[in-house]
């Protein structure tokens, strides 16, 4: 009975938003164990940045590694078999005694959880009527940003109480949770399983990345993770000195206070469907730029926290558009073009942290925020003056080949 209704899509939109919000926590849960981890290797806050960038640097790869093994094995298929492997290298971390073993298992666990974030766009392609897909992506788009959140939450209030390790152990249970519910309640696609050779796969990618309204797509997503993890490790030092010297539990908070920025995701399809893709692009980058500016110019607290909502409410909107324009203008290739997407993403996120506190260093945190000003605010600027992205409704990789 169930089956033969449409509330089955609220419960596979549900696992796909749980499953984007606990594979991407992975990314953020060692946020949080900077100082941790530097006591306990014996190591400098500035080695231990890696521990977060080898993830990053080797989830990008696995985007494009595990595209053709979404086409010639199923993109359920694909989802459990990444979960799995997630599950064990999660659990095997809680015994890292040297940094070499931290550093070599995040990197494969990097790898292994970038099986979930091009299949699970293909999946929603294949499995949702079109007028359902943007409240789909909107839901997975709004896991993704809500785990920048939840990861650094939940690790931090285990850190608190009890053992670093126990990070690991609880993540390990919540892939295996995960498992349970990709495995029980989504279903296969009908769409015939069919083998991509590597030189096609090669082909593919180089007719998608000379399509100039996909480069300004690409362009825009490599500045949103960029600028959102080079920001929040520049948060946490900066609220706990001059001028407003917060306690952990007091940065944990304002933390834990982004959340409320993100809850516009959900409603990126209503935005959509109301004033259009480009005119809700403009305006989520924009809120982005605003709130970022008015973080660098800000020497009061609350406006400081309002400023940074202001700022994840922005991201958090601008990433399901993104993702349904890619998604539209890679046509049958949306595979390969969503792999590019999130590859080019993540590498924003491997050297957003390194970038921001480089220029810490050099001009200190105002100085780093106005570089990360800066590049959101050349993204705004590439999304209002091109005019390549108005006939995305019409565009597809047929149509370019």
């Amino acid at each position: 009975m169930f089956q033969n209704s449409s509330k089955r899509y609220y419960l596979y939109t549900f696992i796909l938003f749980w499953c984007a919000l606990v594979v991407v926590s992975s990314v953020y849960v060692v946020t949080p164990l900077t100082d941790t981890f530097s006591s306990y290797f014996q190591v400098s806050e500035q080695e231990t940045t890696w521990i977060g960038s080898v993830f990053s640097g080797c989830y990008a790869i696995g985007f494009l590694l595990f595209v053709p093994l979404v086409e010639s094995f199923g993109k359920r298929q694909l989802i459990v078999f990444g979960l799995v492997m997630l599950t064990w290298l999660t659990f095997l971390l809680a015994f890292a005694e040297a940094f070499w073993f931290m550093l070599m298992f995040r990197a494969l666990q990097g790898l292994f959880a970038a099986t979930f974030a091009p299949t699970a766009l293909a999946y929603v392609f294949d499995l949702f009527p079109k007028e359902k897909r943007m409240v789909a992506i909107s839901y997975i788009s709004f896991g993704y940003v809500l785990a920048g959140i939840f990861g650094q939450a939940v690790a931090d209030i285990i850190n608190q109480t009890f053992e670093w390790q126990l990070v690991f152990y609880v993540f390990s249970v919540i892939y295996l949770i995960s498992i349970f519910l990709v495995y029980c309640f989504l279903p296969s696609t009908t769409q015939t399983v069919r083998q991509l050779k590597v030189k096609s796969y090669i082909l593919q990618i180089k007719q998608l990345i000379i399509r100039r309204e996909l480069q300004v797509c690409y362009f825009i997503a490599f500045t949103l993770l960029f600028t959102f993890l080079g920001m929040y490790s520049l948060m946490g030092d900066y609220l706990q000195g001059n001028p407003y010297y917060l306690l952990d539990r007091e940065v944990f908070n304002v933390r834990v206070l982004g959340i409320t920025g993100m809850l516009l995701s959900p409603f990126a399809g209503f935005f959509v469907k109301r004033w259009g893709e480009l005119i809700v692009l403009r305006f989520s980058l924009s809120m982005a730029l605003i709130g970022l500016f008015f973080m660098l110019i800000s020497n009061n607290l609350w406006f400081t926290i309002s400023a940074s909502v202001g700022y994840v409410a922005g991201i958090s909107l601008t990433f399901p558009v993104l993702m349904k324009i890619i998604g539209d203008l890679g046509g049958e290739a949306r595979s390969v073009a969503s792999a590019l997407y999130a590859f080019i993403l993540f590498v924003g996120a491997s050297l957003g942290p390194m970038t921001s506190l480089y220029f810490k260093g050099i001009a200190g945190y105002h100085g780093a925020l106005l570089s990360l000003a800066s590049c959101l605010f050349i993204s705004c600027w590439v999304a209002f003056l091109s005019k390549l992205l108005r006939k995305k409704s019409d565009a597809s990789f047929s149509e370019s080949t």
